[in-house]
């Protein structure tokens, strides 16, 4: 007997919300993860108070960011795993343009199949103040159908910002964190290797001018957009600099008088950024990846009192053989197999657990642990939840 049975099992016991919390973490540090590998662990031991944060761990000068930089290139070195030029053929036409660089032209209608080049595409980031000279790692990625890129070498590639010009020239062996082995029709692989990196490949060859010593003032733009965090570094900066030299200017952005001389500027600044301020309790929010089924829920998120049933549905398909077999004596009769299907429904009760209201992120953990629910089934509760109101939290599936 055959038997194909789709079950969704109410009651799983190992998934289970755990609440992840360690000394010193803050009240921005206390998250809830679930998934199916966390185990059962309830942590409170340590009291939900708001820890010191320096201005540099929210904020950031604006005007001083990195820069993407971007090129087109070609590995060289490879063993037989570059890319099929017949089905590639801009990798024969990179290769072919590089070598008359060299001075080297291939006669006409020499179409060299190469097995051991791949074209790739090279990223990385400039960061601010980068000098000419001073040199950066580089990510390469294949853009064709090479198999591997290791044991490649990467031949100088002009790096190129949104505006056109060269800002970096890359050049170096790849790092591929991936192995591979074929044969017989088998093929074993460890990790990606079409892509790699190229530590300290890249050397600056132009600056990116930066507006920190321009004007009489700096403005510090905060990491996310919060009133009351913008008003509090305006007020420690204040506090430490004298009233009046920073002012909040929305929620994002906060406003600082600068001296002018470049030196004092810069130790202004070093100031500024160790500049302690108290930790704001964030909005309310329960995170849900639908795709893995995880769930993270911040320390503001509390709970109402609301009355959950859940209960479980089972398919169950069953095929049986049956052998049917003419009458004895029969004439033009032929013996011929059949299968008989049982299709079973069954539904279990689900009982009317009430939630009691959580004024605390571990009540909140207590109720929904109580559901015993797997995790897909627990995005459909919060959703739930949330619509009859009683989740005074914000629900955003990612």
């Amino acid at each position: 007997m055959l038997t194909t049975s789709v079950t969704q099992p109410a009651r799983g016991p190992e998934p289970r919300l755990a609440l992840l919390c360690a000394p010193g973490a803050g009240a921005l540090g206390r998250l809830i993860v679930m998934g199916a590998a966390v185990s059962t662990a309830l942590c409170l031991a340590w009291p939900a108070q708001a820890q010191g944060m320096r201005i540099k761990e929210v904020a950031a000068v604006q005007g001083v960011r990195t820069n993407q930089l971007t090129g087109y290139g070609l590995v060289v070195g490879l063993d037989g795993t570059g890319d099929q030029t017949t089905q590639m053929p801009h990798t024969s036409q990179a290769m072919n343009n590089y070598l008359q660089q060299l001075g080297i032209t291939l006669p006409a209608g020499i179409n060299p199949q190469l097995k051991n080049v791949a074209a790739v595409l090279v990223t990385a980031q400039l960061p601010a103040f980068a000098q000419p000279g001073q040199l950066i790692d580089v990510s390469v990625a294949s853009i064709g159908n090479s198999k591997s890129l290791r044991g490649g070498t990467l031949i100088t590639t002009p790096l190129k910002g949104v505006d056109g010009e060269i800002y970096a020239l890359a050049q170096g062996s790849l790092i591929v964190g991936g192995a591979g082995a074929s044969g017989g029709g088998s093929k074993v692989q460890i990790n990606h290797l079409s892509a790699g990196r190229v530590p300290g490949g890249a050397q600056v060859e132009r600056t990116v001018p930066t507006p920190l010593q321009t004007g009489d003032s700096i403005t510090l733009g905060l990491n996310s957009a919060d009133f009351a965090t913008a008003s509090r570094v305006a007020q420690a900066i204040n506090t430490a600099k004298g009233p009046g030299v920073a002012q909040a200017l929305d929620g994002r952005t906060v406003q600082v008088r600068a001296p002018q001389d470049p030196s004092q500027r810069v130790s202004f600044l070093a100031d500024l950024e160790d500049l302690k301020i108290e930790a704001t309790v964030p909005m309310a929010r329960v995170i849900v990846n639908a795709r893995t089924g995880s769930i993270v829920l911040n320390q503001a998120v509390t709970l109402s009192p609301v009355a959950v049933a859940h209960g479980s549905l089972s398919v169950s398909i069953s095929s049986t053989p049956v052998i049917s077999q003419p009458n004895a004596f029969s004439t033009g009769g032929q013996t011929v197999v059949t299968e008989k299907t049982d299709i079973k429904i069954q539904q279990e009760p689900g009982a009317l657990i009430q939630m009691q209201a959580g004024a605390q992120l571990a009540d909140v953990v207590k109720a929904l642990n109580a559901l015993g629910a797997t995790p897909q089934d627990l995005l459909a509760i919060l959703q739930a939840i949330k619509a009859a109101g009683a989740l005074n939290a914000e629900l955003e599936v990612i």
